[in-house]
């Protein structure tokens, strides 16, 4: 993989967008370097400050936390901070006091870096640097004890917000009394390449092109609900849609067995794909472009990246009502909101095969998805900042 020196010469940046970026894998990275992207179009010069260590081994369950392949054409990255050591704190502070950069846009997604972003802004010592909360998430998935000191450490230091969810906009307000904060819906991923055929998709990932496919796309964790939709295959609605198949196509993040345990009580383990590995986004395509139907069946959430891959390549959802994924699933039009109950998740997706949806669905996600542009997205940071 081809990594993006870390010797340049220092340039004045409008914006610094602090969070991981290429070689770092996953979603953050994949919206920091689009906010970068986005910024360019609008003439809006940016430089990522990125991680020389995200996580300590002890915190990432995964295989490895980078992707091979190519840095990024025109985004600017820069490997600084290390998220244990405060020596590059103090070395990233310094840096950006030598940019005169303008404004600062901190990805907040799990207080584990909360003490390190705090520390950052306090030791800039500039009250000049306009400094930016992006929220993806505030209060995490699995909660620590900690966790409540480290977001108030940061959150209280910055001068807005912005979030891609209402109810992370919400939960603001238990760690600020800042009326500078704002909600925007998370723009579509556009990164993953144009739209393929669903023949030459199934052809490309060796499926079999008799069967239907659903797909449950991303990083398995417990608040993901896969369980959900197991316990929804096995059902007895399901079991008569003998060519349905479920795709789950991510790396497992939790105990791989007890979810071949689940399949094999249910006895489904003839309807079950499964792509335990990070998918590398030259095949993120033909897994979104293969489905039928992208299900979406969490325990709970803020907002998703995979809903907006899914817009992306114009493919019908059916998503849990938590947190901020029935706010940009309009139900029954571009897919269903559905209880986080098996029975009921059946019921929908028997609909969908039944009712033939698919063709009505789509043709609503290809107009529906213009709700969310990254301009829309870059608007809204420019009236955060200028409210600053």
């Amino acid at each position: 993989m081809k990594r993006k020196s870390n010797f340049h010469t220092i340039e004045k940046s409008k914006y610094i967008l602090i969070g991981p970026a290429f070689p770092l894998r996953g979603g953050i990275a994949n919206f920091n370097q689009s906010v970068a992207r986005a910024l360019k179009k609008k003439n809006i010069s940016s430089e990522i400050i990125s991680f020389t260590l995200q996580y300590p081994s002890f915190l990432f369950p995964g295989k490895t936390q980078y992707e091979n392949g190519d840095a990024p054409e025109n985004v600017d990255i820069k490997e600084l901070i290390n998220s244990i050591n405060p020596i590059s704190w103090i070395k990233t502070a310094k840096y950006i006091r030598k940019t005169d950069a303008a404004t600062i846009v901190f990805n907040y997604w799990m207080p584990f870096f909360g003490l390190c972003y705090g520390m950052i802004i306090r030791l800039l010592r500039r009250k000049s640097i306009k400094k930016i909360a992006l929220c993806h998430n505030i209060i995490p998935h699995e909660k620590r004890l900690p966790d409540n000191f480290l977001n108030r450490f940061f959150l209280k230091k910055c001068d807005g917000f912005i979030t891609l969810s209402k109810s992370v906009l919400k939960e603001l307000s238990l760690f600020t009394t800042s009326n500078n904060k704002k909600f925007t819906p998370h723009p579509i991923y556009d990164i993953f390449g144009p739209i393929v055929s669903k023949e030459k998709s199934i052809e490309k990932l060796k499926l079999d092109p008799t069967k239907k496919y659903l797909l449950f796309f991303g990083l398995v964790r417990k608040y993901k609900g896969l369980d959900l939709m197991l316990k929804a295959l096995a059902s007895d609605k399901l079991k008569e849609l003998d060519n349905v198949r479920l795709i789950v196509a991510g790396e497992f993040y939790d105990n791989t067995e007890e979810y071949l345990s689940l399949i094999k009580h249910l006895n489904i383990q003839d309807k079950v794909i499964l792509r335990n590995e990070f998918i590398p986004s030259n095949l993120v395509r033909y897994y979104f472009c293969a489905a039928d139907l992208v299900v979406q069946t969490y325990h709970n959430a803020t907002q998703s990246g995979v809903t907006q891959i899914a817009y992306h390549f114009e493919r019908p959802m059916l998503v849990t009502n938590v947190g901020g994924l029935s706010e940009i699933v309009p139900h029954e039009k571009v897919g269903y909101i559905s209880e986080k109950n098996p029975e009921t998740i059946a019921t929908f997706i028997e609909d969908f095969y039944l009712n033939n949806r698919e063709t009505e669905f789509s043709k609503n996600v290809s107009i529906e998805k213009h709700r969310f542009s990254w301009d829309k997205f870059v608007n809204a940071l420019e009236k955060v900042r200028t409210n600053c």
